[in-house]
């Protein structure tokens, strides 16, 4: 099953690296906030620190906006201790191991060598998903345009082109 826009997200489980720690993540954790929840090629990349620094800079701006940041990539969480606790100590938020590709094959990101696509995915506080945008391996994505659209669907309204937080919907 691909998850499309409007749809209902399916409730997964999975290990994740959180904080210092390996735990077990179930998605039933966020309900009642706004998911971000982002995939990422690969561990020890170039790109994807960037990715990763600038989600945990942006951290306490999403969470102002009842939203949960929650990273992804198709690497073990070992990968990812290993990762973080070297190169990514200020990374607070989990990352998904997404070990299985069962995550990735949903959300339509899962290329044939098992990497992930860098997608980024909005999922409302009732599990729906409202947002979705997907690029090639090369180019990072823009936290602040992620954090601008979450904002504009917290208003319920119709968001013209190029609305900022605090203009009018239409």
């Amino acid at each position: 099953m691909t998850v499309k826009v409007g749809q209902k997200v399916p409730d997964f489980v999975l290990e994740a690296y959180e904080d210092g720690e390996i735990k077990t993540i179930n998605t039933t954790e966020y309900r009642g906030k706004w998911l971000v929840l982002f995939f990422y090629p690969r561990d020890f990349t170039f790109v994807c620190p960037t990715e990763l620094k600038g989600f945990a800079n942006a951290h306490k701006e999403f969470e102002k906006f009842n939203a949960t940041v929650v990273g992804v990539s198709t690497d073990s969480e070992h990968s990812h201790k290993a990762w973080f606790e070297k190169d990514l100590t200020e990374i607070k938020y989990p990352v998904l191991a997404d070990t299985s590709h069962a995550l990735s094959r949903a959300f339509n990101v899962l290329l044939d060598d098992g990497r992930a696509l860098r997608g980024t995915f909005i999922i409302d506080p009732d599990g729906y998903l409202q947002y979705i945008v997907v690029s090639n391996l090369n180019v990072g994505r823009s936290v602040g345009e992620t954090l601008r659209v979450l904002q504009a669907l917290q208003t319920g309204g119709l968001c013209p082109i190029e609305w900022k937080p605090g203009q009018k919907t239409l």
